[in-house]
């Protein structure tokens, strides 16, 4: 299979769909790897590296989409990367079509295939493909909401871990899973007084177990995230319904009871966000303020730290890159149940039944796409 990677082209995104190691890996079971030149410098990957593992370089993404039978991404395609797409191309990267109705149409006008990285499943109920991002961005939120804070990026001037005799920052992180789990981990440990909130006892239980005092948690009810949002220096939105839109967790009549300059990160904006005020923003332009309150919301925070992010994000593909490579993709698909759950567009039909709920847009079975 002629497999192409191209440069991503989202603002400040620097991350790349394939390291070496996995173009390495594509050449040794007989594949074809196109890599656009250029597109690991972000990450530290020189095409010299991508040369010696066998890839081929490149010039134009342009040449990539007309001959490369599957495509390997990191973020969403662009619109002009849209248009490059066709019948019968297999598409695989992180897609979050829930809130991008453009998105989505210009994929079922396609024709294409498309297989989201982040509702891949695996056999414990969790989604693999998504989950190193994740720990990437949970780890980051901490980082960038404490600069948030600071007095000359228009918030509270709150040090996270305060100083002897000043009170920490107190931050509280919406949802228990993997993102809120690795935020609440890290800003702990900067010496914040932190308070998960989630709504499954079997979770907060199993974060009592493994962090003990680290942190604390609450049930997560509209009641107690009012309480603790208003006296809040920082909150974090760590919220996801897989492959859905987030919810709505704090709203704007909420920003009025909170501390003037408090910081709210929100990790869900990719799905749309989990606060009603949230909006994507870029590295370049990171945050914004609403009723005084200042709010972080890039879209593509790993993006900060590629180099990581694609090692950590290229562990977890690989397997299923060749996979679907080897086989073809109806074939490992009807092999693999939770790779099928990856389908979101096939054919002009859309296959993830909770984009479709999103998005008003009727839905098939993914079943039916392998038939």
């Amino acid at each position: 299979m002629k497999i192409g990677c191209p440069t991503e082209i989202k603002p400040q995104e620097f991350r790349v769909g394939m390291t070496p190691d996995a173009a390495r890996e594509a050449v040794n079971h007989g594949h074809e790897v196109l890599i656009q030149q250029g597109a690991g410098l972000g990450a530290g990957f020189t095409d010299a590296d991508y040369i010696a593992a066998g890839a081929a370089i490149i010039d134009t993404a342009a040449e990539i989409f007309a001959t490369a039978e599957m495509i390997v991404k990191v973020k969403e395609p662009q619109a002009v990367e849209r248009k490059m797409l066709r019948e019968g191309q297999l598409l695989f990267t992180y897609l979050h079509l829930a809130p991008d109705p453009d998105q989505t149409h210009d994929l079922l006008n396609s024709g294409c295939t498309a297989i989201a990285y982040e509702t891949v499943t695996d056999a414990n109920g969790g989604l693999p493909l998504l989950a190193p991002m994740s720990e990437v961005a949970g780890r980051l939120a901490p980082q960038v909401g404490a600069w948030t804070l600071q007095k000359a990026n228009g918030g509270r001037g709150v040090l996270m871990g305060g100083v002897p005799g000043v009170a920490p920052a107190k931050v509280v992180v919406i949802g228990g899973g993997v993102v809120g789990t690795h935020a609440a981990k890290i800003a702990a440990g900067m010496g914040a007084d932190v308070t998960v909130l989630d709504r499954s006892l079997t979770r907060l239980k199993y974060l009592d177990d493994v962090f003990g005092g680290t942190f604390k948690n609450r049930y997560s009810t509209a009641g107690a995230t009012a309480e603790l949002v208003r006296e809040a220096d920082m909150v974090i939105g760590a919220v996801l319904i897989p492959g859905a839109a987030a919810p709505k967790l704090v709203s704007r009549a909420d920003l009025s009871e909170m501390k003037p300059g408090a910081a709210l990160v929100d990790v869900a904006i990719d799905q749309g966000g989990c606060f009603e005020t949230s909006r994507a923003t870029t590295h370049a332009e990171p945050i914004y303020e609403v009723d005084g309150i200042m709010h972080y919301c890039v879209a593509n925070m790993p993006g900060a730290v590629a180099r990581t992010s694609t090692q950590a994000l290229g562990n977890a593909t690989l397997p299923f890159l060749l996979n679907l490579a080897n086989k073809g993709w109806k074939r490992a698909c009807a092999d693999d149940a939770h790779l099928l759950n990856g389908l979101n567009v096939h054919s002009g039909k859309l296959t993830y039944a909770a984009v479709g709920e999103a998005l008003g847009l009727d839905v098939v079975n993914p079943v039916d796409a392998l038939k």
